[in-house]
Formats: structure tokens, C-alpha cells, sequence
């Protein structure tokens, strides 16, 4: 079975995140987004909680499973058997930090081969980063992300 991971914080998951797995999961007989656990980053939302989000937004993708990790991502991947990375690739500037990933990752592990999946036209502004500053000062997420999650993110910042 062709298993690919797709890995990242997704604090929170954005119409974009929703695209590359959906896309992704016609492309592979199962798809796993792992959410991590990033020491450099202080999200917005706890781990479990960003499971359950992803979990109520890909539950209509009956190959997709969520899971959470921490450690290293070629660490999971030797641990679980799995060989493929999902990358989302917005613009140029991901793919040079992305790239290096992917080279750092199978250096680690040797079975790993990442697959670039440029966004969609519509998604390639976008990120997390983006939803919280939009969050913040009240303003229109519906555009942004999945409408189950709206609610959620409005009310962290007291809406």
C-alpha cells in the first residue's frame, strides 16, 4: 500500500492544508497527516486540538487518518514503515527551505522520497499565520478556512 505523510503544525488548518490533502489522497491509497509538536513554535492551539480540527475537517476522506508525533520526521517514518513526504509548496521561497528539508530527511533515513505539491492558485497566499493575524482583528475567515472551523478560531481570540 502507497501510504504518504503529510507533516506540519497546522495551528490552525487552513483552505490550503485542506487542499493538499484532499489532492494528495487521489494520488495515494492512504494519506497520514501527522501533526507535530514544534519546539520553536508557541501555537495557538494545543496539540489535541489540532488533531480534532483536522480530524472533523478530512472526515469525508475515508483514506485519510490524523495522527500526532513529536521528534524527528524521519524518525516517524522509519518507526511507522512509511517512505513518502507531501510537501505544499506556496511559492519559490518554500521550495528552497523545503528542498533542504527533504535532502536533511533522507540523509536521516534513506527510504524517504518527498513529492512536491504546488498549491492551488487560490491557496498560494495563505497560511496559518495569515488566519490568526485575520482572526485577531475580527476579520472574515471563511474565505480562509474550512467553515467547521471558523467558529473555533474566532472564539480564541475572545469572538
Amino acid at each position: 500500500m502507497k501510504v504518504a505523510v503529510y507533516p506540519g503544525s497546522f495551528d490552525p488548518c487552513t483552505n490550503g492544508h485542506l487542499d493538499i490533502i484532499t489532492r494528495a489522497s487521489g494520488l495515494f491509497e492512504k494519506v497520514v497527516v501527522a501533526v507535530l509538536i514544534n519546539e520553536k513554535k508557541h501555537p495557538l492551539f494545543s496539540l489535541e486540538e489540532r488533531v480534532d480540527m483536522l480530524k472533523t475537517v478530512t472526515r469525508h476522506l475515508e483514506n485519510v487518518e490524523v495522527v500526532a508525533f513529536s521528534g524527528l520526521l524521519a524518525d516517524f517514518m522509519r518507526q511507522n514503515n512509511y517512505s513518502i513526504i507531501i510537501k505544499g509548496l506556496r511559492a519559490v521561497s518554500d521550495f528552497e527551505y523545503e528542498f533542504q528539508m527533504a535532502l536533511t530527511n533522507r540523509t536521516l533515513f534513506d527510504k524517504i522520497e518527498t513529492v512536491f505539491i504546488p498549491s492551488s492558485s487560490e491557496f498560494m497566499f495563505l497560511s496559518s499565520s495569515i488566519v490568526k493575524e485575520v482572526a485577531k482583528y475580527n476579520g472574515d475567515l471563511t474565505p480562509l478556512v474550512p467553515k467547521e472551523l471558523v467558529p473555533r478560531i474566532m472564539s480564541r481570540f475572545g469572538y
